[in-house]
Formats: C-alpha cells, sequence, structure tokens
C-alpha cells in the first residue's frame, strides 16, 4: 500500500507492518500422550504482527470530554504519551511542560469509535464479484473459514471510517448466508499491508452464526437443509452436538493419552467458542428466535456475546439483560424483509433503559462513516418517547459497550489511564450532524487532521494506474 497521506508517514507504514521479535512465539496446544507421542498445534496462526505509529505526547485542553463509559466532563483536558491514555481531568489538569498542547475549546472529545459488525475488507469498493468475499456459501455450516483470509487491506472504506467516522476500531464479520458462517477478526483501523499488521493485538476471536430467513432462503432454495427455522435449529444442534463430542475426545486425550483424536479445523473454532476463548455474534433479528438461541446456548454450554441486527430486542429486553447478552442494532433500518418488520426507532434506547447493553453498528460501507449520527438518531428517538437518556450514554453505544462485546474493553472503549489512546477530537458536538472529527488518534499516533490534507492514508487502488505519459 502507497500512503499518499504522510509523506512523514510514508516511513512509519513500515514500522507499522514489520513483525516484532516475538511473532514466531505462538502460543501452542500441546499434549503429552504417554511415552509414544507430543501432539503439538497453534492456537493462533496468523497472529498480529500489528505495531502502533509513532506518536509524540499530546495534551488536548478545554474540551468536552465524554469518556466512553457515561461519564462528560466539561473544559477536560486530555494527555496521550507514549500511545496510552495518561490523564483525563477537568481544567485543573496539570499539564506537562513538553507535550505538544492543542486548544480543545468549543470542541468535543471521545474514545475511537468502534464497529462491532463491518464487512470491509471483506466486501470493499469497488463492489464487484470479483472481490467479494464474505460468505462462503458451499454448505450451511463453514465454521473453518476465517473472515481475516478474504479481507483487502487496500479496501478505501477503512480510510473513509477513520477520516468521515472516527473509527479506529472494527470487527470484520463473515456474511449471514450460514448458519454458521466462520471466524471474525478485529482490527486497528491503520494503513497497512497486510491484515496480520491491522489485527487487534490479542483480541479474541468470534464466530458469526445467524438465524432466520437468510439461512433457510439460501439453502432452501436449493432443496437442502435448512429450509425451515425448524431446520435451521435442528442443524444448529446436530452441530454443537459434535462440537461437544469432539472437545470430550480432546480433554480425555489431554487427561489420559493415547491415540490423538483426529483434528477438524472448524470443530477447533466450535471448541474454542464452548471454551469461552471465542465471542459468538449470532445475526438474529426475531425476539422468539434470540430466547431460542439463548436456550440451546445453554443446552451446549456456551454464551452469545451479542444478537446482531435484533430489531426485536425491545421485547426481550429484560431476558437480553438478564443473560449479560448485548444487542448491536441500526438506529433505524426496518421492513426491509419480514423479520426486520417489527422494528422500531426506540429499539436501542428501550434497551438501554431496561438496563442491557444496547450498540449501534453499521453493516455497511456508508454507515460506519456516521455511526455518531446513528447513535444521535437513537437517543432522540428514546427522548421522544419520554426516557431521559444522556448525551454520554448514546456515545457508550458506539464505543465502550462495542468493545464490550469484543472483548477489548480492558484497553480501549473509553478514555481511561492505561488504555490505548485511541481518540477522536470533534470540531462540535458529535451527536450533531453537522460534527465531524478534526483530528484521530490511534494509540496515541496521529493518523488523520482535517487540516493537514496529506495526513490520510489512500490506497493504491483510490491512486488509479499511471496513464500514459506518466512517469514509470
Amino acid at each position: 500500500m502507497r500512503i499518499a497521506l504522510l509523506v512523514p508517514l510514508l516511513s512509519i507504514a513500515m514500522v507499522g507492518c514489520a513483525a516484532s521479535s516475538s511473532d514466531n512465539e505462538v502460543q501452542s496446544s500441546s499434549v503429552e500422550t504417554g511415552k509414544k507421542e507430543r501432539i503439538r498445534f497453534s492456537d493462533n496462526p496468523y497472529p498480529s504482527t500489528y505495531k502502533p505509529y509513532p506518536s509524540t505526547a499530546t495534551v488536548i485542553t478545554g474540551a468536552t470530554v465524554y469518556d466512553g463509559e457515561g461519564g462528560r466532563i466539561d473544559g477536560g483536558v486530555v494527555f496521550l504519551s507514549g500511545g496510552k491514555i495518561v490523564s483525563v481531568g477537568g481544567p485543573d489538569t496539570a499539564i506537562p511542560g513538553d507535550a505538544t498542547v492543542l486548544d480543545g475549546t468549543g470542541k468535543y472529545i471521545t474514545p475511537g469509535i468502534i464497529d462491532v459488525h463491518s464487512h470491509l475488507g471483506n466486501y470493499p469498493s469497488p463492489s464487484v464479484d470479483a472481490v467479494s468475499d464474505g460468505n462462503e456459501v458451499t454448505g450451511p455450516v463453514t465454521p473453518d473459514v476465517w473472515a481475516e483470509h478474504g479481507v483487502w487491506p487496500q479496501d478505501p472504506g477503512f480510510s473513509r471510517a477513520l477520516a468521515n467516522g472516527g473509527v479506529t476500531s472494527l470487527q470484520i464479520l463473515p456474511g449471514s448466508a450460514n448458519l454458521f458462517g466462520g471466524r471474525s477478526v478485529t482490527l486497528k483501523n491503520v494503513p497497512a499491508r497486510t491484515t496480520q499488521a491491522m489485527k487487534f493485538p490479542d483480541a479474541p476471536y468470534g464466530l458469526k452464526m445467524a438465524c432466520g430467513e437468510n439461512p433457510k432462503r439460501v439453502y432452501g432454495s436449493r432443496r437442502q437443509k435448512p429450509g425451515s427455522r425448524m431446520g435451521n435449529l435442528a442443524l444448529n444442534r446436530q452441530t454443537w452436538a459434535k462440537a461437544v463430542e469432539y472437545k470430550r475426545r480432546w480433554d480425555k486425550y489431554a487427561d489420559e493419552g493415547g491415540s490423538a483424536p483426529a483434528r477438524n479445523i472448524g470443530m477447533d473454532t466450535l471448541k474454542a467458542a464452548l471454551e469461552g476463548k471465542i465471542k459468538i455474534h449470532n445475526h438474529c433479528y426475531r425476539a422468539d428466535e434470540m430466547a431460542t438461541v439463548i436456550d440451546m446456548a445453554k443446552e451446549f454450554g456456551y454464551t452469545v456475546s451479542a444478537f446482531h441486527h435484533a430489531v426485536e430486542s425491545y421485547k426481550i429486553a429484560d431476558l437480553l439483560r438478564d443473560n449479560g447478552i448485548c444487542s448491536a442494532m441500526w438506529a433505524d433500518w426496518w421492513g426491509f424483509k419480514l423479520e426486520a418488520y417489527d422494528g422500531i426507532p426506540e429499539n436501542a434506547a428501550l434497551v438501554e433503559n431496561a438496563g442491557a447493553c444496547a450498540i449501534i453498528h453499521s453493516d455497511d460501507e456508508d454507515q460506519i462513516q456516521r455511526l455518531n449520527q446513528e447513535a444521535a438518531k437513537a437517543l432522540a428517538d428514546g427522548r421522544r418517547m419520554g426516557l431521559d437518556i444522556s448525551d454520554a450514554t448514546a456515545i457508550q453505544w458506539i464505543t465502550y459497550n462495542a468493545a464490550k462485546a469484543l472483548g477489548i474493553e480492558e484497553r480501549t472503549g473509553s478514555l481511561k489511564a492505561g488504555k490505548m489512546a485511541d481518540v477522536v477530537l470533534w470540531n462540535g458536538n458529535p451527536l450533531s450532524v453537522y460534527s465531524r472529527p478534526e483530528k484521530v488518534w490511534v494509540d496515541g499516533a496521529l493518523l488523520y487532521d482535517a487540516n493537514d490534507p496529506v495526513r490520510r492514508p489512500v490506497s493504491d487502488f483510490e491512486l488509479g494506474q499511471p496513464g500514459e505519459g506518466d512517469v514509470k
């Protein structure tokens, strides 16, 4: 990737993509089998090679700060150094003398925006079949495929999400044609030559599942199972039963030795999900189906991290709260198919009001550029029905709650000392349609500045092909 950004960042791109000296020190599963043999295979064969871009100590003063966890500070001071958030406080916070100081008066600061549901890179621009790699529609059960193996890092959608939407991290999911769509991957939104150089270090993998219309339509039209919602659940249960048995055989092998079980790549993913090492993200619209999936999870001993799209979450918000499941929702998409017909614009606000985990997501290369506006719409709809929800809470829907669903909330998603310095300075209230990111930092590195036109990643695809007479 050429970075037309930043002559100053051109050399940084190489740093950002370079592998660390510990990249080959892969965590492995190893089991002694008596005196006969030792079986070893990697739990992480495609490790992150992400390295933060260089950063400088920076202090932003005088801004309104939304900390991502429901807090607000007026006239706040945010100090970034060494790629981390050092301090967040009020007007009296001490300012170090050796830092770059930016005046944020009249502006707003939030954590970097996190999209829990994206297909950037797997369905990149241009939208043509040659680069459409989100669904493995050769069978309804494909936990063996990994979204990262189809991600195109040159997708211009990444830089647009950074510059227009302040998105600093995002989860790339397989599509929803299959009951078991495969593994997802969480990325840092930085320019890089490889997907591994974008991978959020040590973020848990996700497993994309889908219920409802999509699997039964795709495979029912081929006269194969599943062709109904009954078939959806039956094949789900059958697959989880196999995964439980696969895990039992490996657990027995670990305890007793003997002959190693036959390895199955897809079952490795499901085994890890049963062990709680992989987060389950379930595409599901209807309340009754979400409730059934919760029961199925209890039957086989796994947990759902988030239901995605979840247009009927408001009907079972108490059930979602009691089971600790997030709802990743649109602000107001509804009615484009029958299972979306009962979607209401107050959905997110009602989930929040019930004490459950609400998230606003995109599922779209354009909407990812305005998740702040989508959160604002959902907030306004809730207030119109009389729900008292703060601006700071709405920001939580696109920052901390998304990080929580991805299992990375201890490192990003809110402005707290010691966390990654993923920060957005907005030129106005981020819940206003008139506001845009002015500056975006990822791990303390300034990767976008609206006042510096060259400080924006531009991929080879955007730069185009040299024409006749151009320098070769």
